[in-house]
């Protein structure tokens, strides 16, 4: 058995002008002592502290390399300065916050990788406000790729009642069709099949969506799915795995709802995002696969029209620790 991280999540802090310091502090809250010890933050222990004040929560918080001295209880903080110096008004994009949401990720993978934590959980971010700091990435999927070095990354959408992984996700309609390839559909098949084994489904039942409507309707609509889409299935159904499609997207993520499908394969963002946020909106989980490490999110923006206001509900962010609580155990089994 491989040496255990002294924490077993690190939770960043997302962007400091939305709700993520709200959202993980009313988490904090709801944990046991015991979750609380295992539990790292990344960010501003000012801000972390403004934002406990703000929903009256007695929460008390010390960072990493500080005094031996703070008490047992607090939650440990792993500081990041506002890099740019710039104040970061609330509620509103800014160069400096979306600089400091980066650090905060790439601190944490830091952590992760020298052994001091074991999953990541990300508060949101603003693309914006990260590209106006001059780092230009789609989202934490594309940015913890970069970070860590891996050559791809998929988006999983996780719930109880359905759940999603992406061939494609932050770029155009018309780019995501030319991404459904032969070789993008079979890795994201087998990622999302590795990830579910991890959680102890011997045998997990995927479904593939088709691109088109109807998929194609025999090429009246589109031959992609023909031409590319089935080919890819056949040749996992060939390789082992148990996969079906293409399969008609206006009734594929029904068919998984009613437990017909473990997980359904999403040929680009919205196709996948609509059905499991119609379905499973406040409790809907972000995981990224094909990572040297393990992270999950939530799956809601900076809600910077309420931010700062006592207002955030952390159900969503309940949700995406719980799962990486879930991921952590299977680190301790390896």
């Amino acid at each position: 058995m491989m040496k255990q991280p002294p924490f077993a999540i690190v939770i960043t802090m997302g962007d400091p002008a939305g709700i993520g310091p709200e959202i993980i502090c009313r988490a904090l809250v709801g944990m046991s002592d015991e979750e609380r010890a295992g539990t790292l933050l990344v960010g501003d222990i000012d801000t972390f502290i403004r934002a406990a004040a703000t929903i009256d929560a007695k929460l008390a918080f010390c960072t990493l390399d500080g005094p031996e001295t703070a008490p047992s209880e607090a939650v440990v903080v792993s500081q990041v300065d506002n890099a740019l110096g710039t104040p970061i008004p609330d509620g509103e994009i800014s160069a400096a916050a979306g600089e400091m949401a980066f650090r905060c990720v790439e601190r944490a993978v830091a952590l992760v990788q020298a052994g001091q934590a074991g999953v990541i959980v990300t508060a949101p971010l603003n693309k914006a406000a990260l590209h106006a700091a001059e780092r230009y990435y789609d989202g934490h999927t594309g940015m913890l790729a970069s970070l860590t070095g891996a050559p791809a990354s998929f988006m999983l959408l996780a719930s109880e009642t359905l759940s999603t992984i992406h061939v494609s996700t932050h770029v155009s309609l018309k780019e995501a069709i030319q991404r459904v390839t032969v070789e993008r559909i079979q890795a994201t098949v087998e990622a999302g099949h590795e990830h579910l084994r991890q959680l102890g489904m011997a045998t997990p039942r995927i479904a593939v969506a088709g691109l088109n409507p109807h998929c194609g309707e025999g090429g009246i609509f589109g031959d992609e799915d023909e031409r590319i889409i089935r080919p890819a299935v056949e040749k996992l159904r060939e390789a082992g795995y148990e996969v079906q499609g293409p399969i008609s997207a206006d009734t594929v993520f029904y068919r998984a709802s009613r437990g017909e499908f473990d997980l359904v394969v999403a040929q680009y963002h919205d196709q996948g995002h609509i059905p499991v946020k119609l379905i499973a909106f406040d409790t809907t989980v972000n995981v990224s696969l094909g990572l040297p490490i393990k992270r999950t999110s939530v799956d809601h923006g900076t809600a910077f029209d309420i931010a700062w206001q006592g207002r955030a509900d952390a159900t969503n962010m309940n949700a995406a620790i719980a799962y990486a609580r879930q991921l952590a155990r299977g680190l301790e089994l390896d």
